[in-house]
């Protein structure tokens, strides 16, 4: 039989594993190029500045452990960065195929914290995990995204949009109408924005939106002005109190009115560049009340003055443009959806919270994405920013594997 000379070079176990680590950076190299670096930079710089924030603000908060919420909000951010990136190599289009499961885990589990939630100041909003408490509500806000987008991409060719409308309105309702209960006021409206913008991406006719607005105006003017009258009270009191509260400042000072007043003159003090940590007495004397989630962006203002201030809001908007640049190239309406109501929760909660902090919106317990301290908003946060890097290379043509 003949044999065949094979060059001893190709057996070379040297030359196999330079092949081998080549092929792997080259591998890398393309999943990397299409990332979206400034949205990544925005994160990061957002994260830094509420690390930077908490240390001065919150040293004294925890007696023995100044570094307490600092080192916490730390192990989130790395915890999140992880989560960030998985998210970012999953194909996002095969979460289509998930959608009953997702939406019946989005329920399902806002209705089991409230029967078997952590109770605490005459809420349910918690479950108590040890260490780390997971908020059902914060994560159902991707899932809701998910759920919207995939229900809208799969009746683009409904003959009756209102149905659509419709549809996609109830939907939101339940898992909304759980988290108000808990009561979550601020989710729930988050998970309002979340639709209105999936279904304006979604080519919902104007019609409907000017609809839809003017059904919400009633709403807040029967909510918090006729349905009390009439002895009817949907919302508690103080969550009625706080909502007028902003529309009125001066006439509660120490009641209602409080919050946000404490929270202007703690920006005003700041003026240009701020009095610095050790002596934002409003801060540190406790005037501000949930100095370091709610009203974190006053203690920005008081300590490191219009010139700290500046520096998140620019961050913010680095990352809403990056954002919406990753909408608008999408390769396909499910993903450019997806990105609408990852960019619904970051302009929503970030106009409503600085909105509240300046005394233009009323008090509803937004947090600042990414600057307020909490694991379950910083992980929710960087896993909405992973989908929008997957939309983003998928967009570019890297090519990945299979969702594990």
């Amino acid at each position: 039989m003949p044999t065949v000379d094979i060059p001893a070079q190709t057996l070379d176990p040297t030359g196999v594993a330079a092949g081998v680590k080549r092929f792997r950076a080259d591998v890398g190299a393309l999943a990397l190029r299409g990332f979206d670096w400034p949205l990544l930079g925005a994160a990061l710089g957002l994260v830094a500045c509420s690390l930077i924030v908490l240390d001065g603000a919150t040293r004294h908060d925890v007696p023995g452990s100044p570094h307490y919420y600092v080192s916490r909000q730390a192990i989130f951010a790395v915890v999140g960065l992880g989560l960030m990136f998985a998210a970012s190599r999953l194909d996002y289009s095969r979460l289509r195929e998930l959608r009953p499961q997702i939406y019946a885990f989005l329920v399902g589990s806002n209705l089991l914290v409230l029967l078997v939630g952590a109770a605490s100041h005459g809420s349910r909003r918690w479950f108590n995990l040890g260490a780390f408490q997971f908020q059902p509500s914060e994560l159902g806000k991707v899932l809701l995204i998910v759920v919207l987008a995939a229900f809208v991409a799969e009746h683009q060719r409904e003959r009756n949009p209102l149905r659509v409308t419709t549809a996609v309105l109830a939907l939101t309702a339940l898992p909304a109408l759980l988290v108000f209960a808990q009561p979550d006021l601020g989710s729930a409206l988050v998970y309002g924005a979340i639709a209105l913008m999936v279904l304006y991406i979604g080519g919902m006719p104007w019609q409907h939106v000017a609809s839809l607005v003017a059904i919400a105006a009633v709403a807040i003017v029967g909510i918090l002005g006729l349905a009390p009258a009439a002895g009817v009270h949907v919302l508690k009191g103080y969550q009625t109190d706080r909502l007028t509260a902003f529309l009125h400042p001066g006439e509660d000072p120490s009641g209602q009115g409080y919050q946000q007043d404490q929270a202007q003159i703690a920006i005003g003090a700041g003026e240009r560049t701020g009095r610095g940590p050790s002596h934002a007495t409003q801060t540190q004397l406790d005037f501000i009340p949930e100095h370091h989630t709610d009203f974190i962006f006053s203690v920005v203002g008081e300590s490191y003055g219009f010139a700290g201030a500046a520096v998140v809001l620019t961050l913010y908007a680095l990352l809403l443009w990056r954002a919406l640049r990753i909408l608008t190239g999408a390769r396909d309406q499910f993903g450019a959806m997806v990105a609408a109501g990852v960019v619904a929760i970051l302009m929503f909660q970030t106009f409503v919270n600085v909105g509240m902090n300046v005394g233009i919106m009323p008090i509803t317990g937004v947090t600042l994405p990414l600057m307020s301290y909490g694991g379950s908003s910083m992980l929710v946060t960087f896993i909405a920013l992973g989908l929008l890097e997957s939309i983003a290379l998928h967009a570019r043509g890297a090519r990945f594997g299979p969702i594990q």
